[in-house]
């Protein structure tokens, strides 16, 4: 009879394993800097709060906005520039037309209307591929100027990695925020465990849950490699959860 009964205990041990897991951040980003610059501010404080809407790092732009404001100036002048060059360049050309249809107009004259109406084409062109030139200019400068201010909106601020003064160049860490509208237990589940596991209902420190599988890696796990590794997700947790360690049930 004992014999009889140690079989299903023995089995639904096995079916629900007990796993620890700490509760993480779903998504964890470190931003980096697209840009070489000096760091003007760096908000040390807001580490560790949600950000709503709020600048974080400012790198210094200063030689930016100036190039940028040239730029506009130059941009203006050369817009107006050009439209006087194309009205120019059309009344050329249709003198030129108009000589040219003429018989009695000598080939001195004709060759004279031609050179001319080139010469307004040519100096129109030019000013136009300055023209697209310099609005290519004035976006690179603005991207620029975007990219050294650093603004987060609802999200964790979780480390700084620079400080008021640092030099940073592009790919250098500024820093690392976090995800919390989701939470997430990473478990590695053995093969006995994964037989079934979109039925299996998730209990977290013995309580029946809602929570669901987000993804199971179907390849065992590079440094467990008899293991594999599963997620679950957690929504809307409160910040005093992350980094618990909570019991983890699938049954």
């Amino acid at each position: 009879m004992k014999k009889l009964l140690l079989i299903p205990l023995l089995s639904l041990w096995v079916w629900s394993k007990v796993h620890y897991a700490k509760i993480e951040p779903y998504d964890t980003i470190i931003l980096k800097s697209a840009v070489s610059a000096a760091v003007l501010k760096a908000d040390v404080e807001a580490q560790g709060h949600t950000i709503n809407n709020q600048e974080i790092v400012h790198l210094d732009d200063a030689l930016n906005r100036v190039e940028l404001n040239n730029t506009l100036e130059t941009l203006a002048l050369t817009q107006e520039m050009l439209i006087g060059l194309k009205a120019t360049h059309l009344k050329q050309k249709r003198y030129f037309e108009s000589v040219n249809a003429l018989s009695t107009t000598s080939q001195t004259q004709k060759d004279t209307a031609f050179y001319q109406y080139i010469a307004s084409k040519n100096q129109y062109l030019s000013t136009k591929e300055k023209l697209l030139s310099l609005e290519l200019k004035k976006a690179q400068l603005e991207d620029s100027i975007a990219k050294k201010s650093i603004v987060l909106d609802n999200q964790y601020l979780y480390h700084l990695h620079v400080r008021s003064g640092d030099f940073v160049n592009p790919s250098s860490p500024i820093a690392t925020i976090a995800d919390l509208s989701r939470a997430k237990l990473v478990l590695f589940l053995d093969k006995e465990e994964m037989e079934g596991i979109d039925t299996k209902q998730i209990y977290i420190n013995d309580k029946k849950t809602n929570a669901t599988l987000d993804r199971v890696w179907s390849v065992s796990d590079e440094k467990f490699i008899s293991l594999y590794k599963a997620w679950i997700v957690l929504d809307n947790p409160k910040i005093d959860e992350f980094s618990k360690l909570v019991k983890v049930e699938l049954k």
